[in-house]
């Protein structure tokens, strides 16, 4: 292969996707790269020997719509191989395709709303480019890459309308599936060839021993030291590389990249100086050529994920600063310090490994999220056209005025504490009752954090991984941000804002605001504690308070918007292509729906009772969280609107649509396995909704000790054992 030399392990996978794509059976193939294996070389290799044997093949190379992915990945074939024809969307457009082209195509141009890369016409002209292909006699070969990012409907519709002979997908997280080809790349064969790190320390030198004043320089100062340390590693060995520190921050965080800047000045790092760097979307300063291993900049502070694809070798340590977030921490933001900067170790434990410094306690378990969210495949699945008239009348609702004031909802809130953990005006007794009752009262943070040092990312490791617990001090300018966030948390459970959750917790627990009703007397620093500790624990007793269906407010329907509903014509779902048996369920409204979709027990049961139930004609599972699927609307206890989104719509031999909601049911030992405080407050509504639009309606649970299903339409109890309960199969 000229041109490009290959470690062993990617000439092994060059031969496994030129066998896959020549003479494989499946037409899917699906490629697990971590990052750093070259995964742009191999794809490069694969297409030039490829086309040395199928000369009437045009490649499309597809890439997500974030960092100009598209135009580094052509810049790469053409650096490799000048010879080689690639082209771009406008070129596609202008020329249309020739055989052994690679047209570099980002997906956002061709899908996304609002994009204007692409006019409606031009849009047509790529329909046409992709006819006059196929008339000519060429076949597509369509290489997905960041395949994890571009699954979308859209995106899929495209794939399918180039008909393409293959698709190959590539990603650093892609899982295997058994209608597709898998093509796995070891992370130890890539240790192994030298092309990155390895091993991740985590939390090096990080000690439980003290109480902290400021994690924040705590972190920075291990992280400098360590920088400090490879730096004159790579002198001694007369390497010419400027090891670089990542300072990764939350995306709204303003006031928290000014406290960096300012311990970072104290330090000597500044912008004028250029040995720091900043990289936002809104903002970049010393970032040209930062990826060139002697640029002057020594820490970069970045937002959450830098562009797809960003290479930047000497990138050796991540510090990923507390910020109490829910947003993901990826395996990607890891790779970008695993890399070798040469391309090879120096048997040299400094330089061969990389460092993570962080407080965060959720990036492990969102490592291990992002991990576990791709162990599903996605399928996209199309409306049968027999059910493209089907409509129904959806709820939904203007946010002009919602809810009550701050008064009433304090009312509710402190009612609720009084009643549930029975609280008086003796605030010591108080403190005692509701820390039996797992609140924490102190004036330090906990956080319980790994130190380890994790070979394998793509592994169980870090689950195993050895853990420490740190305890900061509590400081109203260091941990405002923190507050904020957990009380925005907490205000998002019962639809209020930020400045009156914010006072009704005051009012509750703050020494300082004045009021007969407090509970306990927190001193500032033990109230910012207070509410950052028990985020979960407060977001669960307010949620359970305003969800009461004692309190529960009749919505007046002509507060609602109703608007006509038709199910989706194209939609996606998660299902696990690993089951044994997998069989299609005919009476779903979607072509190929198959049994295996991921679901919740009593959802499982559901379908599997509707398609083999000769009383029912159709069913459709209908999705959460978007306007394209059915709605109704319920109020809760302080005047708040909240969106519902049934599970099923199912018609029976009658021609009689019934909507169902499916709930977990009751285990053996007759305890609830329900989990949503909120049940009562929408069986209310769907109650109303069935009575004003005449349609059929229940709520739908599991019974463990006969694995029965049973549904209640007159008054919800949480007790299956009550007679409002009857079995499915004497409904239907």
């Amino acid at each position: 292969m000229q041109g490009i030399k290959l470690k062993e392990f990617q000439i092994d996978i060059v031969n496994k996707l030129l066998d896959a794509t020549s003479v494989g059976i499946k037409k899917e193939v699906l490629v697990q790269a971590p990052t750093g294996s070259g995964k742009t070389i191999i794809l490069v290799s694969y297409i030039e020997e490829y086309l040395k044997e199928n000369s009437k093949t045009i490649f499309v190379w597809l890439t997500p719509g974030k960092g100009d992915l598209e135009e580094q990945s052509r810049k790469k074939m053409i650096k490799f191989l000048p010879h080689h024809n690639t082209k771009n969307i406008q070129d596609v457009l202008l020329q249309g395709f020739d055989v052994k082209d690679t047209a570099f195509i980002n997906w956002e141009t061709i899908t996304k709303k609002g994009n204007n890369a692409l006019r409606e016409t031009e849009r047509k002209n790529l329909y046409e480019r992709i006819h006059e292909a196929h008339n000519k006699g060429y076949k597509f070969i369509v290489v997905v890459d960041e395949e994890h990012l571009n699954k979308t409907v859209k995106a899929e519709a495209i794939i399918e309308y180039m008909n393409p002979e293959y698709i190959v997908r590539v990603s650093a997280t892609t899982k295997s599936n058994k209608e597709a080809e898998f093509i796995k790349i070891d992370e130890l064969e890539v240790i192994n060839a030298g092309l990155i790190t390895r091993a991740l320390y985590i939390n090096e030198n990080v000690s439980n021993q003290t109480t902290l004043s400021n994690e924040h320089k705590y972190l920075l100062d291990l992280a400098i030291n360590k920088r400090k340390a490879i730096k004159e590693e790579y002198m001694k060995l007369n390497v010419q590389v400027n090891p670089l520190i990542i300072i990764q921050v939350p995306s709204k965080s303003d006031d928290l990249i000014k406290q960096i800047e300012k311990i970072l000045e104290e330090r000597n790092y500044t912008y004028d100086r250029q040995n720091l760097a900043i990289w936002l979307s809104e903002r970049k300063e010393n970032t040209d050529n930062i990826e060139n291993n002697e640029a002057l900049s020594s820490i970069l502070i970045m937002k959450q994920a830098i562009s797809t694809g960003w290479d930047c070798p000497r990138a050796k340590i991540l510090v990923k600063l507390r910020d109490n977030m829910s947003e993901d921490f990826e395996t990607q933001t890891i790779g970008r310090i695993r890399r070798m900067p040469q391309a090879h170790h120096y048997d040299n434990v400094l330089l061969d490994n990389c460092y993570l410094y962080t407080f965060d306690e959720k990036y492990e378990q969102s490592v291990k999220q992002e991990l576990g969210s791709n162990a599903h495949d996605t399928k996209i699945i199309f409306l049968k056209n027999e059910y493209k008239t089907l409509t129904l009348k959806k709820l939904t609702f203007d946010n002009n005025f919602d809810g009550f004031g701050e008064r009433e909802t304090f009312n509710i809130l402190h009612g609720f504490y009084v009643d549930k953990y029975k609280l008086s005006s003796k605030k010591k007794d108080n403190k005692t009752i509701l820390e039996a009752n797992d609140y924490v009262f102190k004036d330090t943070i906990d956080n319980y954090i790994i130190q380890d040092k994790i070979v394998r990312i793509n592994s169980d490791e870090l689950e195993n991984a050895n853990r420490i617990k740190v305890q900061s001090e509590v400081s109203t300018n260091k941990n405002g941000f923190e507050l904020r966030h957990s009380i925005n948390e907490i205000a998002s459970k019962i639809g209020m804002s930020y400045s009156k959750t914010r006072l009704i917790l005051e009012r509750m627990f703050w020494k300082q605001k004045l009021f007969s009703k407090k509970f306990v007397d927190l001193t500032i620093t033990e109230f910012y504690a207070f509410v950052i500790n028990n985020e979960s624990t407060l977001k669960h007793d307010f949620q359970e308070a305003v969800s009461q269906k004692a309190r529960q407010m009749k919505m007046k329907f002509e507060e609602l918007k109703e608007l006509d509903w038709k199910a989706p014509e194209m939609d996606y779902i998660k299902y696990d292509s690993k089951m044994k048996d997998t069989t299609i369920y005919e009476k779903s409204i979607y072509m190929n729906y198959p049994n295996s979709t991921v679901k919740s027990k009593s959802e499982r049961m559901f379908e599997f009772f509707c398609e083999n139930n000769d009383n029912i004609k159709w069913f459709y599972k209908n999705g959460e969280s978007s306007n394209d699927y059915f709605s109704i609307v319920y109020v809760d206890a302080v005047n708040h609107k909240w969106h519902f989104y049934p599970d099923f719509i199912v018609c029976d031999k009658d021609n009689r649509i019934w909507i169902i909601e499916t709930k977990g049911g009751e285990n053996s030992d007759g305890q609830s396995k329900n989990i949503d405080i909120k049940v009562e407050n929408k069986f209310e509504a769907l109650k109303e909704y069935a009575k004003k639009y005449n349609v059929n309606w229940g709520f739908v649970r599991d019974y463990d000790k006969n694995e029965q299903l049973y549904l209640c339409n007159t008054e919800y109890t949480e007790d299956m054992e009550n007679d409002n309960w009857k079995l499915l199969y004497d409904v239907f």
